[in-house]
């Protein structure tokens, strides 16, 4: 497969990830997309580098905004790594890093890149802004307006 050919299903296979488990809550198709010996380099706090805690961390997404969904801004691809940039969105309905349950509903920017290799997802590096869920969960206080 040349170079974009598989940079484009690398894509899709990330895409169907947002779409479908994390949106959709789709816990088999998980199972199918992310490698067993899947890497994760920016694990969440208390979160562990492995498809374990990439699975628990879903699970713990889902139970707290039982409605969380993405939107996918733009991704590019380069070879076999996908870098996404979307926001999160989501109403606080169960405890979420200790914080119970506000029903506020929030909103999160984030930027990840996974590697594709073979159709699963191999490896991810990410960035999720979660001083801004806090500040909207009221754990943190706003920033003051000018």
């Amino acid at each position: 497969m040349s170079g974009n050919g598989v940079s484009e299903a690398a894509k899709a296979v990330v895409r169907r990830n947002t779409d479908e488990v994390q949106s959709k809550g789709n816990f088999d198709l998980f199972e199918q997309l992310f490698a067993d010996d899947f890497v994760d380099h920016t694990p969440q706090p208390g979160g562990t580098p492995d498809k374990n805690g990439a699975r628990k961390l879903y699970h713990a997404l889902r139970a707290a905004f039982p409605d969380f969904h993405a939107t996918i801004h733009w991704q590019t691809a380069d070879g076999d790594v996908v870098t996404t940039f979307k926001t999160y969105h989501g109403t606080h309905k169960g405890s979420f890093l200790g914080i119970p349950a506000t029903d506020r509903k929030i909103q999160f920017e984030t930027v990840d890149a996974m590697r594709v290799q073979n159709g699963k997802i191999t490896e991810h590096w990410g960035v999720a802004n979660l001083f801004s869920v806090m500040q909207q969960l009221g754990a943190l206080p706003a920033f003051p307006k000018e």
